[in-house]
């Protein structure tokens, strides 16, 4: 599956986070993450979401079956388990084939270009976290 990378971003900019059972509790950035930029990077051909998934609110889109559905989500997880998910989904299921939107280390199979950067930045992280929480 061919993703972009976060503009400009490198392990460098990574922030820590801990991981505590299957969430990461703290947000990767001080703020709130935008809902309606959330939503933005799940229908975005740069998160491949729809690939995988069904959104309740995707209208018409076509979307993917492979991974469970979207909806309700907001309601059965909580922000520290769906940014886990987010970041690093193997660490909550090891034979996904979801992919690491936060993690640059251990990965295989990664071009070139796109080796030690994220998919998604903090921020954007964030983002989803906040919208993938309003799907109730």
């Amino acid at each position: 599956m061919g993703c972009a990378v976060a503009a400009g971003a490198a392990a460098e900019d990574l922030v820590p986070y801990r991981v505590d059972g299957d969430e990461i509790r703290a947000p990767l950035m001080r703020g709130a993450g935008d809902a309606a930029r959330g939503r933005e990077i799940v229908f975005g051909r740069e998160s491949n979401c729809l690939l995988c998934h069904t959104v309740p609110d995707a209208g018409t889109r076509p979307m993917g079956n492979i991974g469970p559905s979207l909806g309700g989500v907001g309601a059965r997880l909580n922000a520290g388990e769906l940014r886990l998910r987010i970041v690093d989904s193997r660490r909550v299921s090891p034979d996904t084939s979801m992919p690491a939107y936060y993690r640059v280390q251990g990965l295989n199979w990664v071009a070139a270009p796109y080796r030690g950067k994220p998919i998604l930045t903090a921020r954007e992280v964030e983002d989803v976290v906040a919208y993938l929480k309003s799907l109730r």
